[in-house]
């Protein structure tokens, strides 16, 4: 029989990550540290709009875009937390989670051999939405040194006259680094030296631990250049709801939505009700889970300070990427190790790209009775590996 399958999916990898808890799953009694997802439920008041709609029968399509009172509640956000607009008819598109906003981008703007660069350890979607797009991925390892951070100097040093796109991960996952408009400020130089384009996924820009989040879209010259992803999956507790947004430049966005009104039709109805209110009246309960993230971040950083266990502090996300190179074990023996003997779960830096090596994902979007007892474990693995070593 003829070969059925596209030569390019058979070379894109399963993500790591569920490689490695699907082993996980397997085994009885384990902590598990590897999961993003928020263990708070979604706050009432946004769970009662989306009954409430179900309950008034509000589950006809909407339009390709998305409701349009969603889309301005999210330009009325977007300005006043960013000091940008955009067009509500035309630039912003209502998504299935912000991973949709990834392929839609790619696929809208990418021709065959175009370069997408991808900063790394990042989301593991980047580089294989890029291959799915006929994109040559070109990776940027970033340095435990300079904190994560992308730096002009390596994004200078990485473009050529086919680069296009620039992948902008922050606040970061895995390693929870974050970049400020210092930092923003000299990359986006390059970028409009080069005229190249943004991809900035800020979908973890409420959980910010350092100030205010600052995006690109709002430096000078950056809007036109730049297709801003955000969501309400982790700041309000709606990873289920499958809800994203993009917001674009109208010769992209327009793009972008002809691909997502064949492939999808529209969000799901009763989930941009209820983002509607999450966006009105969620400031409160994204402080009080983001304070929450805060408190068992420093609790971890502390845990870490007491069993030597080198991390640099990030301040985004709710990750934490502790260094385990002194042990001289790969990424992936090291977490095969731990779930073995400790039976706690933890992601190999490799599932984020190859610069992951000799580091690990901890999740802290647990309970601190959980992560003290996960420490403890770890304490104790890391003590053991010492006295053999």
């Amino acid at each position: 029989m003829r070969n059925p399958l596209a030569e390019k999916i058979i070379s894109v990898k399963p993500s790591g990550i569920r490689k490695f808890f699907d082993i996980a799953a397997e085994m009885d009694d384990v902590v598990s540290l590897g999961v993003g997802e928020p263990d708070f439920d979604t706050p009432w008041h946004i769970r009662d709009e989306g009954i409430y709609s179900l309950e008034k029968g509000k589950t006809f399509y909407t339009s390709n875009s998305g409701l349009i009172e969603l889309r301005n509640e999210i330009n009325a956000y977007i300005k006043r937390t960013q000091g940008i607009s955009y067009d509500t008819k035309k630039e912003i598109i209502i998504t299935v989670g912000g991973s949709e906003a990834i392929d839609l981008a790619l696929r809208a703007m990418i021709n065959p051999g175009d370069e997408v660069i991808i900063p790394q350890p990042s989301y593991v979607s980047y580089e294989p939405c890029a291959i799915l797009a006929d994109a040559v991925p070109v990776i940027i390892p970033l340095k435990a040194e300079n904190e994560f951070r992308l730096t002009a100097a390596e994004l200078e040093d990485s473009i050529t006259d086919k680069t296009k796109i620039v992948v902008l991960p922050f606040p970061n996952n895995p390693t929870g680094a974050i970049m400020e408009r210092s930092d923003l400020e000299p990359v986006a130089e390059v970028i409009k030296k080069h005229d190249l384009y943004v991809i900035s996924d800020e979908i973890y820009a409420e959980l910010t631990y350092s100030g205010k989040h600052v995006s690109i879209a709002s430096l000078p010259g950056m809007q036109e250049r730049t297709i801003l992803i955000n969501g309400f999956s982790k700041a309000y507790a709606m990873t289920g709801w499958r809800l994203g947004y993009c917001c674009a430049p109208e010769i992209i966005a327009t793009q972008m939505l002809k691909i997502h009104q064949f492939a999808i039709m529209c969000a799901p109805t009763t989930s941009q009700y209820a983002a509607i209110e999450a966006l009105k009246n969620g400031d409160e309960d994204v402080a009080l889970m983001r304070e929450s993230y805060n408190q068992r971040r420093r609790f971890l950083l502390n845990a870490f300070k007491e069993m030597g266990l080198d991390c640099f502090e990030p301040f985004g996300a709710f990750y934490v990427f502790p260094c385990i190179k002194e042990f001289g074990m790969s990424s992936d023996d090291f977490a095969m190790k731990l779930l073995q003997d400790k039976k706690i779960a933890v992601v190999p830096g490799t599932a984020f790209g190859s610069s992951g090596e000799g580091f690990i994902r901890i999740s802290y979007a647990y309970s601190i009775e959980k992560l003290k007892y996960a420490m403890e474990k770890l304490s104790e693995f890391a003590n053991g590996l010492r006295n053999n070593a």
